[in-house]
């Protein structure tokens, strides 16, 4: 929770160690969770019925002790029509420890966050797990996973993770210098006739499309090579033989016509439907994908026109060029996940952190290239190493990022102590320390920020708390498991404050 909020987190807190210790004689606990902006006259009528259903409970202690206790609440709820902002918690229940003895307490309590649940129990003991999991909301943290094909990015929320965006690329897997290849039956179109792709020479003129005019032009090949991959797809048309299929990897690029324009597309990318281009540049639709088994060699050749007919479908395999296609593809889509983190998270005012993951080097060229905004950068704690860009990528992300967001507490509490230290040597008349001192500076108002430790007595930090509430003082609780922690109790025995003014 921000600074403002750590009164009423303390009294959460204090909340729940209260409830928590009560346990019931009989299941005559009762939990009623209404979520915010609910119907509160639907509630009170389920508790009507409740009451009813009640009244057939054989111990007739346990009867007339649940009994009471839904009608305080239904008293409580007369008049309300509908549920506060961030909801409401209502805890009821005998608590006399005297066997058959009855003392019915109620507590009424709006939450510091909105609470998504509705829930009514009758047990031996109250259902606090939704309070406690908003005591454990210290600060958000944004997180982001990211590939060349796919971002996402969520919100760790105490310890909930939630999904907030997905954002795809359109950028083929990466793509090798000869990874782009074909079946060595694949016809190709010579200068001086058809023959299969296996019998190509380097230096033989094979068939292109010369894209302004549409018109056939015979480029020399520059290299041919055989390559070894496993996967390969088979893709069925409806255009003429020899058209009407091709067997090609799965990274071989193609050229697909769609709004009027020409594009290219891995073929591993392609879709039913999708239209390819033939000669003269003719249209053909694709009929069916089909992932094979290769159990040869594929082999694959560059031209220099840098596009040719296998098959009579028009292809292309420049890897450089294609590189810069995707590289254009990806930089648009980094800029594109930048935009959508800034309106997420920029004005995010309890934002702590941001955390980055991905396969490297995509997240670092997010970062150097994706124009994230300085303010949304600075933010940046952990950046991990991850194989997923998914929900469980996210969790993935939060579990690596553990002791990153461990020391941003650490540093938070480390410089509140320094501060406090700095001030205490600089000048001792605007820092005050120990029990009578720091009272004395409470009650005079003069206490600007109030320092307590998780070790000193418990009853004697809410004391000091509600006196610090009442002249507007900010409230930080330092930890006792670190260096600077062991020097402020050692020092202050418990408390210790910053001074708005100097105190005789």
């Amino acid at each position: 929770m921000a600074e403002l909020e750590a009164r009423e987190k303390q009294k959460l807190e204090d909340l729940i160690e209260l409830l928590g210790s009560i346990k019931g004689r009989h299941t005559e606990l009762v939990t009623v969770l209404i979520p915010a902006g609910a119907n509160v006259n639907l509630v009170t009528r389920q508790l009507e019925g409740e009451k009813s259903t009640a009244s057939n409970i054989k111990s007739a202690a346990t009867r007339k002790n649940v009994i009471a206790a839904l009608e305080m609440i239904i008293r409580e709820l007369k008049g309300m029509k509908q549920a506060p902002p961030n909801g409401l918690a209502i805890y009821c229940g005998n608590v006399s420890e005297r066997e058959g003895g009855q003392d019915i307490q109620l507590w009424v309590y709006e939450p510091p966050k909105s609470l998504n649940v509705k829930i009514y129990r009758c047990d031996q003991e109250f259902v606090i797990e939704p309070l406690k999991e908003m005591a454990s909301v210290q600060e958000l943290y944004g997180l982001l996973v990211i590939d060349r094909q796919q971002a996402m990015i969520g919100l760790l929320e105490g310890s909930q993770i939630k999904r907030l965006q997905k954002l795809t690329s359109g950028v083929p897997g990466k793509v090798r210098a000869g990874g782009q290849c074909l079946s060595p039956d694949t016809l190709i179109m010579k200068d001086n006739g058809e023959i299969k792709l296996s019998d190509i020479k380097e230096g033989d003129l094979i068939e292109g499309i010369e894209f302004n005019s549409l018109k056939k032009t015979f480029n020399k090949c520059i290299k041919k090579w055989l390559v070894n991959k496993r996967e390969c797809l088979l893709i069925i048309t409806n255009g003429e033989y020899p058209s009407s299929q091709i067997d090609c990897s799965l990274d071989h690029i193609f050229y697909v016509h769609t709004e009027n324009k020409i594009t290219e597309r891995a073929a591993s990318d392609l879709k039913v439907g999708d239209f390819l281009i033939t000669r003269g540049g003719k249209l053909i639709r694709i009929l069916s994908i089909d992932k094979a088994v290769n159990k040869g060699n594929l082999i694959d050749i560059e031209v220099e026109n840098k596009n040719f007919l296998a098959n009579g479908l028009l292809v292309h395999n420049s890897s450089q060029r294609f590189h810069r296609i995707t590289e254009g593809l990806a930089k648009e889509f980094f800029r594109r996940v930048a935009e959508e983190m800034k309106k997420i998270f920029f004005e995010m005012p309890k934002l702590k952190g941001i955390l980055v993951g991905g396969p490297i080097p995509t997240k670092e060229d997010f970062l150097d290239e994706g124009q994230l905004v300085t303010k949304l950068k600075e933010k940046i704690i952990s950046i991990k190493d991850l194989g997923y860009v998914d929900e469980h990528g996210l969790e993935l992300l939060v579990e690596a990022s553990q002791n990153e967001i461990q020391e941003q507490e650490l540093v938070k509490e480390k410089k509140l102590v320094e501060r406090f230290f700095e001030t205490l040597g600089k000048d001792r008349k605007m820092a005050a320390y120990g029990e009578k001192e720091v009272l004395t500076a409470l009650e005079r108002g003069a206490v600007e920020v109030l320092l307590l430790s998780k070790k000193w007595d418990r009853d004697k930090e809410k004391e000091f708390e509600k006196k610090a509430e009442n002249i507007g003082s900010a409230v930080f609780v330092i930890g006792f498991d670190h260096t600077d922690g062991e020097q402020f109790w050692n020092l202050t025995k418990g408390v210790g404050a910053i001074l708005r003014f100097a105190i005789e």
